[in-house]
């Protein structure tokens, strides 16, 4: 499953996931808002694809048509209002438990900086958690939170996950920010790739 796949699987499971949409010449991005945007190809390596990140609308209507330029034969270019990161992870859903990771502000600091505030091993039967790292970094309820939406991917996966596989999904519990990056509203929870993984 690629990026791109994952986009549309986390739709399909039902939990809460980036607005994405389809950019096309007729795109017209809101300038209130910083935009990001991002290369999802349809097959072969989706991995360091280009993207820009909390662009304003001017610079991401150009980058877009770059994009869509160098990519139409094999991918489409999506695009998401641009969000503040306060807490980022990734969630592994196994047949006997599940694996929290999570870090301050982007995942980028997880995934490319190799930095990780707590990782917590939790047992899918017993309930019993496993920390290393700062216990306090996740509060009790964003963990139970996360943890009703490994549930409702295991059901939707559950025979990958039988057969010997996982299932990762990308998180952060972010806030929507304004055109000077200035945090506005309420933070939410929100999921960005869901990939199956075979052992």
């Amino acid at each position: 499953m690629n990026k791109l796949q994952g986009f549309y699987e986390l739709k399909w499971i039902g939990i809460p996931a980036i607005t994405w949409k389809i950019f096309t010449e007729d795109t017209i991005f809101d300038e209130n808002l910083l935009w990001t945007i991002r290369v999802a190809v349809r097959f072969g390596e989706d991995i360091n694809l280009p993207r820009a990140i909390g662009v304003k609308a001017e610079e991401a209507k150009f980058v877009a048509k770059n994009f869509l330029n160098d990519f139409k034969e094999n991918g489409l270019i999506i695009y998401y209002p641009f969000f503040i990161a306060i807490k980022s992870g990734n969630m592994e859903i196994k047949e006997s438990r599940i694996i929290i990771e999570a870090v301050k502000n982007d995942l980028w600091n997880l995934t490319t900086g190799g930095e990780r505030d707590v990782t917590i091993f939790i047992d899918r039967l017993t309930k019993e958690m496993q920390f290393y790292g700062d216990e306090t970094f996740l509060t009790m309820q964003e963990i139970d939170e996360l943890l009703r939406y490994a549930a409702r991917i295991r059901v939707k996966y559950k025979d990958y996950i039988f057969d010997r596989s996982s299932v990762m999904v990308e998180w952060s519990y972010a806030i929507n920010t304004d055109i000077n990056r200035k945090p506005i509203g309420e933070r939410y929870l929100v999921f960005y790739e869901c990939r199956v993984l075979n052992f």
